[in-house]
């Protein structure tokens, strides 16, 4: 139990007392093995809701005896970061919340959580606006696409002191509006390129409406990549035109759709970067994850039993909160089988875009050295 709360209980409770404690704390309350988390107000029950893989979803909470107030401790590795909420029960109805008492919230297309940041996390200072970091532009391009039987419309990040004299590298990012919303990549790119640490690079966002169909080993999909998407791009911009130039980059399906597109296309991608991705295949219960997984569990075990060299460098990341840590960690000696440079990071974190977020300065910068990429006309 945290000293602050064990403090508090070992005395003679009264209302102003947790008043008084609960403004002159800053919740969850974190010490060097875990948090303690804290509910106050009249419910039958409260429980912790969270995703850490391993653990049962939901932690109850304890009630202090005679008050309104309750908390439970929950044992956290080192610079761990949850993403959680509170499913508190009153008059027999339940109602997943946010934490009232913590200010710190992560967001994603379905709505917002509640953040734990344990003993040694801290959000690392470049995915924060720098004033000093020159701005890169975003514009619109109109892709009218014969695979996919649509138009598409693709946001670009053009660099700052972008010239048309130069020539710069190719990022391709599925989900890339999500990443823009809920990963800060606008403000991670303008402060990594700023830094020298990245080159200056053009970066395609790509957005699907239908993600789960188009991102799940689609081969429409991959020719619209390699067949239209870049050609229309080298068409317009200057770019580098080597395989080492171009990067597919994605997390979840959309680093399925990665991987994917490269191994329909070997050699024409150099680089990959694919997070948390949904590498399922039949060695691991994948029935347990519905029909949507049939077409990535078929495509897995395709790579894995043909498992040419789809590109040069591939960085991977995953939380070790994630059922997919394992799908990730087996992918890995079978890249570096076949002529692959792989670099594997894990966090202690899960599915989710904020960890995607920290892991982007790593796998960037090991992709695409800063200072080897200035090159001019």
């Amino acid at each position: 139990m945290n000293p602050a709360l064990e403090q508090l209980l070992a005395s003679k409770l009264e209302n102003e007392q947790i008043d008084r404690f609960l403004e002159s704390n800053e919740f969850p309350l974190v010490d060097d093995d875990g948090a303690t988390f804290v509910y106050r107000g009249n419910a039958q029950e409260v429980h912790l809701q969270h995703w850490i893989h391993g653990l049962p979803s939901s932690q109850a909470f304890q009630r202090v005896e005679g008050t309104d107030l309750w908390h439970l401790y929950l044992e956290l590795p080192e610079s761990s970061r949850i993403e959680y909420k509170l499913n508190v029960v009153s008059n027999g109805t339940a109602a997943w919340i946010e934490d009232p008492l913590n200010p710190r919230r992560a967001h994603d297309p379905f709505g917002s959580n509640s953040v734990c940041w344990a003993h040694g996390y801290d959000r690392a200072e470049w995915t924060f606006h720098d004033p000093s970091s020159r701005p890169g532009r975003l514009e619109e391009l109109r892709v009218a696409s014969r695979f996919l039987g649509s138009d598409r419309t693709i946001r670009i990040y053009l660099p700052a002191r972008y010239r048309r004299t130069r020539r710069y590298p190719l990022l391709i990012v599925h989900d890339g509006e999500d990443y823009l919303r809920y990963a800060d990549l606008k403000t991670v790119l303008d402060n990594l390129i700023h830094r020298l640490e990245i080159p200056s690079m053009i970066v395609a966002l790509t957005q699907s409406s239908d993600r789960l169909l188009e991102y799940a080993a689609h081969i429409p999909h991959a020719r619209f990549l390699t067949e239209e998407l870049v050609p229309l791009l080298e068409r317009h911009l200057p770019l580098l035109s080597d395989p080492a130039s171009r990067c597919l980059m994605g997390a979840s399906f959309g680093a399925v759709a990665s991987l994917h597109a490269a191994w329909e296309r070997p050699g024409f991608y150099g680089r990959l970067l694919l997070q948390s991705g949904s590498f399922a295949f039949t060695d691991i219960g994948h029935h347990q994850r519905g029909e949507a997984f049939d077409p990535v569990v078929r495509f897995v075990n395709r790579f894995r039993g043909e498992p040419r060299r789809a590109s040069e460098r591939l960085f991977l990341s995953c939380g070790r909160y994630e059922s997919l840590i394992y799908y990730n960690r087996s992918l890995v000696p079978l890249l570096q089988e076949h002529g692959m440079e792989v670099r594997f990071r894990e966090s202690s974190d899960g599915h989710n875009w904020e960890n995607w977020r920290d892991r982007l300065r790593d796998g960037l910068s090991w992709l695409f050295p800063g200072p080897l990429w200035m090159v001019y006309e």
